[in-house]
């Protein structure tokens, strides 16, 4: 008999991720007989009143099938298009969605800073504030702040710095949009109520991701500042992203946040991350890149090591010369996260 194949652990990315068992379950149920289209159905009418329960104030809530699209529209809703974005230089919106803000702005200029463990600074953003040209009219005039929790790198931005960010911005009347691909995941590490690292904070409106987290192309627009909706609801009808058969998206996100699910699917998640984390930081000419906050694991190692790793036919993202990323998932295994530290061990010493 022929010698079985070794699956690998897949950490390439939480978008190769199956769907959560409860999500599949879902859309089964709501599979029968005929319902309301363009989200008039009564599992849409009920996605509000649960995410209004769920972050503790009235919200307005938009299903969307891809990240991208909840972060272009969310924004396009708050800026002009003369107006311009301050997020940071890492952030999915200025690096990995190939200018859809700037498309659906119609030209929105995203300006991109600088922060350690890639988050926003507030007073470096108070500073960029001040000296933006205020009035000038060939100066993109500031609109929005991006953050993004948890950020590309995995690190999570505390409440307090949130808060700061809100205020900031609320000072110069900017809206605050929270690119929440990983929310669940920061969530989890915070311990925190959702209103907590949203409104309460300062945030004016989310892109609340699911599909990383066990959904199936279900991600939704959370409005807190009820004078963004009208434009919004406009802008996704024209982009084609009101979903005829809202239904399917609406018991996804239903399921997902049903009796805690989201937040233990992202706790298994970032467990398996710290755990990969504590030991490729723990061998020898491995540095990780940002402390692992969630469920990303950023390590620095030499270039021959990358690329025995990569002979074996581990899965994983390259980030430069010498950079890999891990990404843990819902479904992945601390037994898991020792073979991946294993194979990093044997790369980094030529075994």
């Amino acid at each position: 008999m022929p010698e079985a194949t070794r699956t690998l652990p897949n950490f390439r990315s939480d978008n190769v991720a199956p769907v959560a068992p409860e999500i599949l379950q879902a859309i089964a149920d709501v599979n029968r007989g005929a319902a309301a289209s363009y989200g008039d159905d009564d599992y849409s009418a009920l996605l509000n009143r649960r995410f209004s329960a769920l972050f503790e104030t009235d919200v307005s809530v938009f299903p969307v099938p891809t990240g991208t699209a909840a972060n272009a529209l969310s924004l396009a809703s708050c800026v002009r298009p003369y107006g311009a974005v301050y997020c940071h230089e890492e952030a999915h919106i200025h690096t990995a969605e190939g200018a859809a803000t700037e498309a659906f702005t119609g030209g929105a200029k995203l300006l991109a800073m600088p922060g350690q463990h890639f988050r926003l600074e507030p007073p470096m953003l108070r500073e960029a504030l001040a000296a933006a040209g205020w009035g000038i009219r060939n100066r993109a005039q500031p609109d929005a702040v991006s953050i993004t929790q948890a950020s590309e790198y995995g690190t999570v931005y505390p409440l307090a710095a949130i808060a700061e960010i809100g205020a900031i911005a609320h000072e110069r009347n900017l809206s605050v949009h929270m690119d929440g691909a990983r929310f669940a995941n920061a969530l989890a590490r915070l311990g925190c109520s959702p209103a907590d690292m949203t409104w309460r904070a300062g945030v004016d409106i989310l892109s609340f991701g699911a599909t990383k987290n066990g959904a199936m192309s279900a991600d939704a627009i959370v409005v807190f500042d009820q004078g963004l909706v009208e434009s919004l609801s406009y802008r996704l009808r024209r982009a084609g992203l009101t979903w005829l058969k809202m239904r399917y998206l609406s018991a996804q996100l239903l399921a997902y946040v049903e009796d805690g699910l989201y937040l233990r699917l992202a706790t298994k998640a970032n467990t398996v991350a710290a755990r990969l984390g504590a030991g490729l930081a723990a061998l020898p000419g491995v540095r990780l890149v940002a402390p692992v906050e969630a469920n990303l694991v950023f390590a620095s190692l030499p270039v021959p090591a990358i690329n025995r790793l990569a002979a074996t036919g581990l899965p994983f993202a390259r980030r430069g010369q010498d950079v890999i990323r891990f990404v843990t998932r819902f479904d992945s295994s601390e037994q898991e996260a020792d073979e991946v530290i294993a194979l990093v061990r044997d790369a980094t010493t030529g075994g």
